[in-house]
């Protein structure tokens, strides 16, 4: 049997057409493998498990189904959807893992990350994940009523949506050294993450050798995915069209 990887769905209630095209992914893929794990942003926007989603709620229900069949699945934050909580993961019959996680993948040791702390030359994000990842600041938030999340949530997205405007492309992209740096503390020579949006196979050179760094791309037009067994770890693309 085998693995199966996505990142950066980006979920929303006003883009059927990606949940649709997902659950086309599992239903084609049905048989093939044992495992599924969500590398987080697997919504564009959660502020807290409590908020109304309908796709959410046929999420949830597709990937309990699953689970009710041995499937096992597993959930990683993104910057996106950091407050994914033990209430939904349990709804959908998953585990909700912190990164990175160590695994073995095609063979090899391997890390799977959402992405966005390789993004080191990003400091104003990289100060911001810090605060809104710490406990104290998320009860705080979690605290407010949802029209002050949602109000909250609006305001910051526009905020980052302006300032992605203004930086340059490099800046939002992961550090090499960075790469180089966690791949060796974790002593794997796979790395397999998300959230730039740049899906690509890369070579990476590791002072034990050759590594490979695995990137895969958000469900905007088309999907990403990465299908792995016990000999090898392949990223493919999904097209829409394959679920209309």
């Amino acid at each position: 049997m085998a693995q199966l990887f996505v990142s950066d769905l980006h979920l929303e209630d006003t883009r059927p057409d990606i949940t649709r095209a997902f659950f086309h992914l599992l239903d084609s893929l049905q048989g093939q493998f044992d495992t599924l794990y969500l590398l987080g942003d697997i919504f564009e926007v959660w502020l807290g498990d409590d908020t109304p989603s309908h796709c959410a709620d046929q999420l949830a229900d597709r990937l309990r189904a699953m689970a009710d069949t041995g499937i096992r699945v597993f959930l990683l934050h993104g910057n996106r959807d950091f407050l994914v909580g033990s209430h939904y993961a349990a709804r959908c019959g998953a585990q909700l893992v912190e990164e990175p996680v160590l695994l073995r993948v095609a063979g090899q040791n391997a890390l799977l990350m959402h992405g966005d702390v390789l993004c080191t030359q990003d400091t104003d994000y990289q100060a911001f994940r810090n605060m809104v990842r710490d406990p104290t600041w998320q009860q705080a938030f979690l605290a407010k009523s949802l029209d002050e999340r949602i109000a909250i949530g609006r305001h910051l997205r526009d905020k980052s949506q302006q300032s992605a405007k203004e930086k340059a492309d490099y800046i939002m992209d992961v550090t090499q050294a960075e790469v180089v740096a966690v791949m060796a503390q974790y002593q794997v020579n796979l790395l397999i993450h998300g959230h730039t949006h740049r899906p690509a196979t890369h070579s990476v050179q590791l002072n034990s050798g050759a590594g490979t760094r695995m990137v895969l791309g958000d469900w905007y037009q088309q999907g990403w995915y990465i299908l792995a067994d016990d000999h090898a770890a392949e990223l493919k693309p999904f097209p829409f069209t394959a679920a209309i």
